[in-house]
Order: C-alpha cells, then structure tokens, then sequence
C-alpha cells in the first residue's frame, strides 16, 4: 500500500510540476500584459469540480485528471479543454437577454473591457502570450541541474581510461582491458567518457569501430554494444566502466540472499583492502570480486574506527560474480565544486546532451535504423519511468527525470501542430500574411483547423498508448 501511495504521489509531483509550470508560464504572461484570466485549471481537464475565484479569476480542478490549462477571456483556442465552447455561453446570453444574432467578440465587450479581452491584442502579445508556457519548461530544464551543480557540484567527467570490464561483455569481446585508454569512437576523436555512453546507448548490438591506446600502442577495435531492455525501452551499454580515481568504497546496502550479509559484512562498512591488494574504488573492488570467481576473499575492514577482518566468497547471480554489497550512487560519480558560470554551462549541457539524444533517436526512426515502438513512450511509459526512478534513487532522483520531461514538454507544443502552442503561432503566423491582402481567417476555419489538430493529438496520444501497452505485455 505504501509502495502505491509513493508511485502516486512520484507521478503527481513530476508530471504535475512540468505541466503547471508550462500553464503558469501562459498565466503570467497574459497577467503582465493585463489581459483577463478566465479560468486557471491546476489540475485537470473539463468540467469544473471545486476551486476559488480571487478576483476575475477561477482556480479550480478539473474533471478529467489529465493536464491543466489556463483560460483567457476572448480566446476559443482552449474551449475544448473546459468541456464547452465560447459559442455556447454567447447563444445562451443572447437568448436569456432576448438579443438577436451577434459576433463572439461584441458579445465579449459586454462582459470585460477590450483592453482586456485575448482576441482584440496586437498579434505580438497573443505571440508572448503563446510562448510563455514553452518558456518556463526551459527555464524549469535550466533551473533543476544549474540548483543541483550549485548545491553538489558537477560529476567529474573522467578521462576515457577504462577502470573495470566485465567478463564476456561487449568491451571484452571487443578486446578491450582495464587500463586502456579510448581515443576514438566511432569516428570521434578524443571523446569524454560521458560522450562514448550517450553515444553506444543508441546503438545497441551495432558494430562500431573503437581506438584504444595500450602501452604506448593504438589498437583499432570493433565493439558491439550490448542490447540490455527495461521498461521496455531497448539501449545500448559497453560492459566497462571509467577509472575514477580514489574513493571511498562504503557499504550502504545489502543482499541478505549473498555471502557477504551472511558472513558479517555491515552497511556503513569502509572495505579498505580484499585478500591484501589495496582498494582505491568500487570499479577496483568489482574487478577483484568477479575475478576471484567464487574463491575466498579477506575483506580488511574500518568500522566506525575499528579494523576488522572478514572472510567471504562470491557467488554467481544473472551471471555476474557477487557477495551482494551495494554502494552509495552518489560516490559512483565524484563532484567538482563550481561557481554560478560553471554551474550554468553544466545546465546548458545537460540540456543540449537530451535535446542531442532525442534528436539522434528520432532520426533513426526517421531512417527505420530504430524502432518507433522501442523509441517513443506514452503516458503508461511516462509513469513507469517516473515509478523505476523514485523506487531506486528516491524523490531526489526524481529531479533529473522531470528536467528531460520539461524539456520535451516545451519543445513538443512548439511543434506546429494546432491545439499545441506552436499551433496557435503558426495560426497568428497565418493571419499576419492574410492581413497584408486584407482578408481575415473565419470562424470556419479556425474551427476546422482546432479539429484538425485535435484529430492529430489524439491520434499521437492513441498510438504511443499502444506502443507503451506493447511494450508491457512484450509483444
């Protein structure tokens, strides 16, 4: 029951955060211009259920627990959103005022003033107004890792010195040894460890070419990186890992099914030495473990002070050699202290590395290298993720996740599709170049252009549920 109420409550803060930031972002703009909010729904769609109205203003929640949205006096374009339309609320003042036939916009002068009606502005501010919602997801993407760099620091990017290879994986097949050094890949000279594992991620089972430098000598490799699917999500990993150095190597969990728990080991544990070979960091204390493939270890121990020794063993376990000790992630990636102008080209970084990722991906997709299905994720895909994430790093981890979230978030409703926000650009777009000859769009056709935008977005919506409940049942 517990596990359901932090999936909840996981899915309610991300998705709420990223999809209210985009509606304030609307809200605020149209405020400074001083145009009339109608309504702001926090949470949902459609028909009101309860809220409070503080000045001309309704905060409520909605109905169908899908999203949010901002309603502005004079504006049509998000009547669908509220369950209703503008057209119905005219017919039924007119026949309740016994007023015969009259245009929505004269009928609007009746009930606000035209400085604050959306439908009388210049262009420019409806453009702003538009463009508010996409705006603060960015400044959202921004914000979240320049807070965290500021605060942590920035993870040290280590050198592409491989630390760690697990047996029989992809970089042992490739020929690969612990202490090489990368200087190619694929076609990339002198990469960042960062930028080789962006890279292999989106190309699972593909081979490609990778230089290592070893003893003074270049070696030209071939290296197919290893297919490994979760939420059903495929990607691509390269079986080794960097060296980063020294580090403490500290216990913070364990499998009470291992060895390790069996025979004493403790969370808290500092393990400074196995069978007397010194350990400067856990890729060091992985290698010595699967390389002793089952025989006895002497783990030297610190306990709060107190050296102690234990003798335990590992054991093989989805075909990897354990003694089932788990460690803090945040000592898996070392944090260098930065002031606000490194922290600010770190969240341009990260930023840059999803918008580079997604792109990448999209265009396989574009190209049939990759599969759309395995690619592009729903709501059910979307809550998964949000679900995996909280139960394994906690709602701190939840951070990085709604910073890519954002980011799609204010990316995707520029896209020029109707109903979306670059939509209703590309209609102010449209009306401008109407107005140089003097004609104006009609009602009809913004109508018919809503719908057919509506018709897009659902089907976008319908197909990605598809993918998402494929990829559950794992058909």
């Amino acid at each position: 029951m517990l596990n359901v109420l932090i999936a909840i409550l996981a899915i309610l803060f991300v998705l709420g955060v990223a999809i209210n930031i985009h509606e304030f972002g609307h809200f605020i703009v149209a405020k400074i211009f001083g145009m009339r909010v109608e309504a702001y729904s926090f949470f949902g769609l459609g028909p009101r259920l309860f809220g409070v109205k503080i000045g001309h203003t309704d905060y409520r929640v909605s109905a169908i627990p899908l999203g949010a949205y901002v309603k502005l006096y004079g504006d049509d374009e998000t009547a669908p959103l509220e369950g209703g339309s503008s057209k119905e609320k005219v017919e039924a003042f007119l026949e309740e005022r016994n007023i015969g036939e009259i245009d929505e916009k004269k009928h609007a002068k009746f009930v606000v003033p035209d400085s604050e009606l959306y439908e009388l502005r210049p262009r420019w501010q409806k453009f702003f107004v538009m463009l508010g919602g996409p705006f603060m997801n960015f400044v959202l993407a921004l914000a979240i890792p320049l807070g965290i760099a500021l605060w942590l620091g920035v993870p040290a990017n280590p050198a592409p010195i491989v630390g760690f290879v697990r047996p029989d994986g992809a970089a042992a097949q490739a020929g690969i040894k612990a202490g090489d050094r990368i200087v190619e890949f694929q076609g990339e000279t002198d990469p960042s460890w960062s930028r080789i594992e962006d890279s292999a991620l989106l190309i699972p089972e593909r081979p490609v070419p990778i230089t290592v430098e070893r003893d003074g000598q270049r070696l030209d490799l071939t290296i197919s990186p290893t297919k490994l699917t979760q939420a059903g999500q495929s990607a691509g990993v390269l079986d080794m890992d960097p060296d980063t150095g020294t580090e403490p190597v500290v216990v913070s969990n364990l499998d009470s099914s291992l060895p390790a728990a069996k025979d004493g080991v403790q969370t808290g544990d500092w393990i400074k030495a196995v069978n007397g070979v010194n350990i400067t960091n856990i890729r060091r204390m992985q290698s010595v473990v699967t390389e002793s493939k089952g025989q006895p270890l002497t783990l030297s121990i610190d306990r709060k002070g107190e050296k102690i020794t234990i003798t335990t063993h590992a054991e093989q376990k989805d075909d990897r050699w354990l003694i089932g000790i788990g460690f803090d992630p945040s000592l898996l990636a070392k944090r260098d202290k930065v002031g606000l102008g490194g922290a600010a080209a770190f969240a341009v970084d990260q930023n840059m590395r999803i918008l580079r990722l997604t792109g990448t991906a999209l265009g396989q997709v574009g190209t049939g290298e990759r599969s759309a299905r395995d690619t592009l994720s729903g709501p059910i895909g979307i809550g998964q993720a949000i679900v995996n994430t909280v139960f394994a790093a906690g709602f701190f981890g939840l951070l990085p996740l709604l910073m890519a979230i954002s980011l799609t978030l204010g990316v995707m409703n520029l896209l020029p599709i109707p109903m979306l926000d670059g939509g209703q650009i590309m209609v102010l777009g449209i009306e401008k170049v109407l107005s140089w000859f003097g004609k104006t769009l009609s009602l009809v056709a913004r109508e018919r252009i809503q719908l057919t935008g509506l018709a897009i977005v659902l089907l976008l919506m319908v197909t990605t549920v598809f993918f998402d409940v494929s990829r559950l049942f794992g058909k």
